[in-house]
């Protein structure tokens, strides 16, 4: 591990993952094999009733997808991250996070948790839970969106190749909250969950 890499970890498929990163640092999340969805969090470490909140995020960016440049606002509009690189060029922002509940009534399955289960695990790890989730960040996910409407199936297969990757700079302390998504109901992960990447770096990351 560089002298620039703080860490350099593998989530596997369906797992949650949490960190806390100081003002400056890098966190890099990479589509290992491509399509594969991550559900996003982020709180003020020091106060976590502050957290990310979309509809700030939305109307700052004027754009229902985040990108290279945009920043994410917490409740009280103060930026969280702002996302400097994006090799896959649009993330879904209106979605929120599959759960055991939801995929009952989209799906018909019982017995499915989703990422608001894994969220609940990593949470509480920080002294946190239910009423800490909010609506999330799909990293890799695409939800076309067509007048009032969203594709029939709401999701369809995310257009990440293997390699993408995403980066975002820490605005402030800041605790961040990933499940790396188990959904096998929608198209979001193309059928197949498979391993993340997480990169914690002082400086911006490079794959290569």
């Amino acid at each position: 591990m560089s002298r620039n890499t703080l860490l350099d970890e593998i989530i596997p498929a369906g797992k949650p993952w949490s960190g806390i990163l100081e003002p400056g640092q890098y966190l890099s999340i990479v589509d290992l094999e491509g399509q594969q969805g991550v559900d996003f969090l982020c709180y003020n470490a020091d106060n976590p009733e502050e957290r990310y909140h979309a509809p700030n995020t939305l109307k700052a960016i004027e754009s229902l997808k985040l990108t290279a440049g945009h920043t994410l606002y917490s409740d009280v509009a103060r930026p969280l991250f702002t996302i400097t690189h994006d090799s896959c060029n649009g993330h879904d922002t209106i979605a929120g996070c599959c759960s055991a509940p939801s995929n009952q009534m989209l799906y018909g399955v019982e017995n499915a948790p989703g990422c608001r289960e894994n969220f609940l695990s990593a949470l509480a790890e920080h002294g946190l839970g239910r009423k800490d989730i909010v609506p999330n960040i799909n990293f890799f996910c695409d939800v076309p969106v067509d007048g009032n409407r969203m594709a029939a199936n709401v999701f369809v297969p995310g257009a990440s190749k293997p390699g993408d990757y995403v980066s975002l700079q820490a605005q402030m302390r800041v605790l961040a909250v990933i499940s790396n998504c188990p959904q096998m109901n929608n198209p979001c992960n193309n059928g197949r969950p498979t391993d993340i990447r997480v990169v914690i770096s002082r400086n911006p990351w490079n794959p290569n």
